[in-house]
């Protein structure tokens, strides 16, 4: 988290003598980026740290012996802004959250939360009961649950020895 750091005046520190002072091995990127102000690493680092993104949640899959859970994350979203469908065997969930409304007199010392619509969409496998899916939000996390046909559970089978047979 960052600090808010305010300073009336600007604070000096005395310089060391020329024999204490170390001189760094040199370097050319070093030099250029403080010349220049650039960083030819800049564009190499992921994606979502260079962009502000929009509202986009995390989700959560997971199988289990009856079915998939999805879980996500949605702080701040309302049951009527969220959309989840099913078509063939394609699972959209889609939503939006409303940005908080601004006054003139406000001052941000930071400003990371992120707003907007979100679309995520999760290709099922050959075996979903298409009439037994629920969807639920409680205190701000979202649980769809997919159920499987009883013909695409898993089925313990026995295993049969010679010894077992006479």
């Amino acid at each position: 988290m960052p600090n808010i750091v305010i300073r009336k005046e600007t604070e000096r520190k005395p310089v060391p003598s020329a024999q204490a002072q170390v001189e760094p091995r040199w370097d050319p990127f070093r030099m250029m980026r403080e010349l220049m102000g650039f960083d030819p690493f800049r564009e190499m680092t992921a994606f979502p740290m260079t962009l502000p993104s929009g509202f986009a949640p995390a989700f959560e899959v997971k199988e289990t012996n009856g079915g998939y859970v999805f879980k996500a994350d949605l702080p701040g979203v309302k049951e009527s802004d969220v959309d989840v469908k099913l078509v063939g065997n394609r699972l959209t969930i889609s939503g939006k959250r409303d940005a908080e409304k601004e006054e003139k007199t406000d001052t941000y010392y930071t400003y990371e939360r992120t707003y907007g619509d979100f679309t995520r969409a999760f290709t099922l496998p050959d075996g979903i009961d298409t009439n037994a899916i629920s969807a639920t939000l409680t205190d701000g996390v979202l649980t769809i649950e997919v159920k499987k046909l009883p013909e695409a559970q898993p089925k313990k089978i026995e295993i049969q020895s010679p010894a077992k047979k006479s």
